[in-house]
């Protein structure tokens, strides 16, 4: 399990190459636990890796230093860092990069690819491998040679 110590040094370093203002906390948790978050927030009853949540606007700025909350799944995590070849603190960052520019307001589901270009640049800042919107396209582009189709997820609530 990488260092809380590491994964706070990158969290900060990533949430100023992102331009994020506020604090964010990170849960790292098990499948069960971000299933039920999933299913919760986003009517999805599945295990995903990385879930967002924007803080919600509070009134006359009280707890405006807030960006947000992610919430990753280790299991998940370490599965896909077996799938890619790296390390779990190398997938746990991935995934915290990719929760920050949702909390950013980026959206990959409908901003034409914006949010994947600001990924790959900023993944390229941070000495970070391919990220997941580029596994997706590569995955579905491998699924449509196949035939085979897969869901897109639905955005609301939290984001993934």
């Amino acid at each position: 399990m990488p260092s809380a110590r590491t994964l706070s040094r990158f969290l900060n370093e990533a949430r100023a190459a992102v331009r994020l203002r506020g604090q964010v906390t990170v849960l790292l948790t098990s499948d069960v636990e971000i299933r039920r978050l999933n299913r919760q927030f986003r009517g999805k009853n599945k295990a995903t890796d990385v879930l967002s949540f924007p803080a919600l606007e509070m009134v006359a700025g009280v707890m405006g230093d807030l960006a947000g909350d992610l919430a990753i799944s280790v299991e998940t995590a370490r599965k896909q860092a077996h799938e890619q070849g790296h390390s779990l603190t190398v997938e746990i960052k991935v995934l915290m990069l990719h929760g920050l520019l949702h909390l950013a307001g980026y959206d990959h589901e409908t901003d034409h690819g914006e949010m994947a270009r600001r990924e790959r640049l900023l993944r390229g800042r941070l000495g970070l491998t391919q990220g997941l919107i580029e596994r997706a396209l590569r995955a579905g582009n491998r699924e449509q040679r196949t035939g085979n189709r897969r869901a897109t997820p639905a955005a609301s609530g939290a984001k993934r």
